[in-house]
């Protein structure tokens, strides 16, 4: 008779536990489903983020192939300019003119030893703002050779490198050779070898963010000419490059005959300015 108001009360707490599981979890549920939803809004965040970031380097790859393009439109023709509207890409547009050092000289390996060219050429730099590198060694034109024959590559260096603080996009111009043989006037075999040289560092010096309106021209084209008459027989000529430290050589093969060989080396540089442009 007195087991009655005990089970009453075991009821009771019984039916309240039931009552306070409900809201409890209710409670786990809004936690759990508000540290889904935060984690899917980061992911998502990032995920934007990132898609931007690639959408910029596109654009800043486009306005560095722009600018060469732009570039190549004039070379080699003293007088002639282009325009370019360089577009923000959140970045640095950088042009450096005393930047770039690069250093030619040629041997036959006997006799000939000289230095044919010892200055700076200038390059252009697009600093990209973010601390990921975004295919960083990847060539978007040419290679990583700094000299290069005619028949075998583009003069243009379009490249991504990784700068002191952020990736770069860097444009940069290379030596290219080319040769003939012919016979003069006196049935003699001439070896004519032609550098061919694009220097940049009559630009302006640029440190920009934003749009940046640009202005490219061709100044003037120069020409100069060392003549060798040797009584030997070489067989061949090496150029040999170094830009900022990097090597490179081209070997041009040379025609003698018994009495020796008269070699020409024409070092033609086409100087390029680029220039900000005020309309």
């Amino acid at each position: 008779m007195n087991s009655s108001p005990l089970i009453r009360e075991l009821g009771k707490l019984y039916h309240s536990k039931k009552a306070l599981a409900i809201p409890v979890t209710f409670l786990i549920l809004f936690v759990s489903l508000l540290g889904v939803i935060s984690v899917t809004y980061y992911f998502a965040i990032e995920a934007v983020d990132a898609s931007g970031q690639s959408l910029k380097v596109s654009m800043a790859n486009q306005n560095m192939e722009s600018l060469d393009d732009a570039l190549l439109s004039v070379m080699w023709q003293p007088g002639s300019s282009q325009t370019l509207q360089f577009q923000d890409c959140g970045g640095t547009l950088r042009i450096q003119p005393s930047a770039n050092s690069l250093l030619i000289n040629i041997t036959d390996g006997i006799n000939i030893t000289s230095t044919v060219f010892n200055a700076t050429i200038g390059q252009a730099i697009y600093e990209l703002p973010y601390s990921q590198s975004p295919e960083t060694g990847l060539f978007l034109k040419g290679d990583s050779r700094v000299i290069v024959d005619q028949d075998s590559s583009t003069t243009t260096q379009l490249s991504i490198q990784m700068g002191p603080e952020h990736p770069e996009i860097l444009l940069c111009y290379r030596p290219v050779t080319s040769s003939t043989v012919y016979e003069n006037e006196e049935n003699t075999t001439v070896n004519e070898i032609r550098l061919y040289l694009v220097n940049l560092n009559s630009s302006q010096d640029i440190e920009l963010m934003g749009n940046v309106p640009l202005e490219i021209s061709c100044t003037t084209v120069q020409e100069t000419l060392a003549n060798y008459n040797v009584s030997y027989q070489p067989s061949s000529l090496t150029i040999n490059a170094n830009m900022n430290g990097t090597q490179g050589q081209v070997t041009v093969p040379i025609s003698s005959t018994v009495n020796g060989a008269i070699i020409d080396v024409e070092l033609i540089v086409c100087d390029v300015a680029i220039e900000r442009w005020v309309m």
